[in-house]
C-alpha cells in the first residue's frame, strides 16, 4: 500500500485546443514546482526522453515572422528588379542611341568615301589629260625648237660659203666646163648664180677678182616662140643686164655667159673651161 502512496504521480493532461477549425490533441505537463520544471528542462536540453513542444501561439509568431521575411524579400526582389529593369530600359536606350549615331556617322562616312573615290577618279582623269597635254605641248615645243633650228641652220652659210643677201656663194678653186660646173653647184644643193640686181653683180664680181673669170647661170636655150635666147638656169629670160657689157644676140645654143673681173659679162662655147660660183638661197626672216 505504501508503495501506491509514495508512487510518483501522473502530472500530465491531455488538452485540447482548436486551430482552424481543427481539434488537436497534445499532452501538457504539470508541476507542481520550479525545481521540477527546472529538471524537465535539464532533461529537455540534454537529449532526455521529455521534450518540450512549442504551443500555438509561438508557432503563429515565427510563422509570421517568416511570412514577414518572405514578404520583405519579396518586396526587395520586386524592387531590384524594377531597378535592374529601368536601368536596363535606360541603358538600353541610350545604347540604341549610340548605336543609332554609329550608323548615322557610318553611313556619312560612305558617302564621304564615295564622293572622296570619285573626286579621286575625277582627279586622276584630269591628272591624266593634263599629261597628255603637257606631252602634246612639249611635242609641239620640240617641234618648234627644231624647226627654229633649222631655221636658223639654214639662215646661215656652210663652210666655205660666202654670205650676201638671202644666198650663200661658193667660189670654185678648179676649172670645168659650163655643163661640169652646174653639175657641182647642184651636187652641193645650190645652183650656178642668178644675178638679179647691180649690188650682187659688183659682188659676184668682187669673187671673180679673187680667182678669175667665172660661169654664172646664164646660157642660150632654144624656144619655139623666139629661136635661140639668153635663159637663166631657173629658167627666166635675160631681161637686164645691170650694168654689164651687154651680151650679143643668142644666135648658137652651144653660148653660156661668164663673169670677168672687170665685171662684165661674156660669152663663150660652154664646152670651154672656166672656174664657177654657185649660190644657195638662204631664210632671211625667222
Amino acid at each position: 500500500m505504501s508503495t501506491d502512496i509514495y508512487a510518483k504521480p501522473d502530472l500530465s493532461k491531455k488538452v485540447r485546443y482548436t486551430r482552424k477549425e481543427e481539434w488537436h490533441e497534445n499532452e501538457v505537463n504539470i508541476y507542481e514546482s520550479a525545481d521540477d520544471v527546472g529538471i524537465h528542462r535539464f532533461q529537455s536540453h540534454d537529449g532526455g526522453p521529455q521534450n518540450e513542444k512549442q504551443p500555438p501561439a509561438v508557432q503563429r509568431k515565427w510563422f509570421s515572422s517568416a511570412v514577414f521575411c518572405l514578404g520583405v524579400l519579396c518586396f526587395l526582389m520586386l524592387t531590384a528588379i524594377i531597378v535592374l529593369s529601368t536601368c536596363y530600359i535606360l541603358d538600353k536606350d541610350q545604347l540604341q542611341t549610340r548605336y543609332n549615331t554609329l550608323t548615322t556617322n557610318q553611313t556619312q562616312l560612305q558617302e564621304t568615301v564615295s564622293d572622296i573615290t570619285v573626286n579621286n577618279s575625277q582627279l586622276q582623269d584630269e591628272v591624266k589629260k593634263l599629261k597628255d597635254k603637257i606631252e602634246d605641248n612639249n611635242r609641239q615645243f620640240e617641234a618648234k625648237v627644231k624647226q627654229l633650228k633649222d631655221k636658223i641652220k639654214g639662215m646661215t652659210c656652210p663652210d666655205g660659203w660666202t654670205r650676201f643677201g638671202c644666198s650663200c656663194y661658193f667660189r670654185s678653186n678648179q676649172m670645168k666646163t659650163w655643163q661640169q660646173s652646174r653639175t657641182d653647184c647642184q651636187n652641193k644643193g645650190a645652183d650656178l648664180v642668178v644675178i638679179n640686181n647691180k649690188d650682187e653683180n659688183n659682188f659676184v664680181s668682187d669673187l671673180t677678182k679673187l680667182n678669175g673669170e667665172s660661169w654664172i647661170g646664164l646660157k642660150t636655150e632654144w624656144s619655139t616662140v623666139r629661136g635661140y635666147e639668153w635663159k637663166w638656169v631657173d629658167g627666166s629670160p635675160l631681161t637686164e643686164i645691170f650694168g654689164a657689157s651687154r651680151l650679143p644676140a643668142a644666135s648658137r645654143e652651144e653660148y653660156a655667159a661668164y663673169c670677168n673681173r672687170q665685171r662684165q659679162w661674156r660669152h663663150i662655147n660652154y664646152g670651154s673651161y672656166k672656174y664657177w660660183i654657185c649660190e644657195k638661197e638662204i631664210s632671211c626672216t625667222l
